[in-house]
C-alpha cells in the first residue's frame, strides 16, 4: 500500500473543473481583489499596495475558480468590466493566476465571458487597454488594436473586441472543463 502511495504528497492538485461567473459572495469578491493584487501589485509591480481605483465603484467582477467537488474552491482569475458611457462598455484588470496560466483557456474564457455579459447588456461596443505583451493572444480573439497608449508606465494598445463574435447573453456563469490526458487502451 504505501508503494502505491509513494510520491503522491509531491505531487500538486491539477484542477480538472472551473467555473466562470460573475462574482456574487463575499469571498469570491473577496479572492477577485487578493488576485488583482498578486498578479499587479506584487508580480507586475504596476502598483504599489492595492490596484483598486474608482472604476470598481460601478464595475461588474468576473471571477473563474478552480472547483473541488463541483464547488467553486480558488479564485485563480478575474476581470471587471463597466459602461464606460451608454452603448460603450470596457473591460479591464483581466489576471490570471500564475500557476494556472499554462491552460491558456482561462483568459480566453474570462474575456469571453466579459464580452458577452457586456453585450446582453446593450454594449455597441467593448473596448479595453491590453499590456502589449498580451495583443497577439487579443488578436486570436477576435479583437483589433487601435493605437498604442502609454498607461502606468507600460505600453498598451486600445483593443476593440468583434461583437459578432461574442454572441449576448444573460448567464451569470459557464464552466471549463480542463481536457484530460487520454489512457492507452489494452486489447
Amino acid at each position: 500500500m504505501s508503494r502505491m502511495l509513494e510520491g503522491v504528497e509531491d505531487r500538486p492538485f491539477i484542477p480538472t473543473e472551473y467555473v466562470v461567473r460573475l462574482a456574487r459572495t463575499p469571498w469570491e469578491r473577496a479572492g477577485y481583489h487578493a488576485l488583482r493584487r498578486e498578479v499587479f501589485c506584487h508580480e507586475q509591480k504596476i502598483f504599489a499596495e492595492d490596484d483598486r481605483d474608482a472604476i470598481d465603484e460601478d464595475a461588474i467582477p468576473i471571477i473563474a475558480a478552480c472547483c473541488m467537488a463541483g464547488m467553486p474552491d480558488r479564485i485563480v482569475g478575474a476581470v471587471r468590466i463597466h459602461e464606460a458611457e451608454p452603448g460603450l462598455w470596457r473591460g479591464s484588470r483581466l489576471a490570471v493566476h500564475a500557476e494556472h496560466r499554462k491552460l491558456g483557456r482561462i483568459g480566453a474564457e474570462l474575456i469571453r465571458m466579459a464580452v458577452s455579459t457586456a453585450h446582453g447588456l446593450g454594449a455597441q461596443r467593448f473596448l479595453a487597454q491590453v499590456q502589449e505583451q498580451n495583443v497577439l493572444f487579443f488578436r486570436r480573439l477576435h479583437w483589433k488594436s487601435l493605437g498604442v497608449v502609454t498607461l502606468h508606465g507600460l505600453p498598451h494598445h486600445d483593443m476593440q473586441a468583434d461583437l459578432a463574435r461574442y454572441p449576448a447573453h444573460g448567464q451569470d456563469q459557464t464552466w471549463l472543463l480542463r481536457p484530460q490526458p487520454r489512457t492507452r487502451q489494452v486489447a
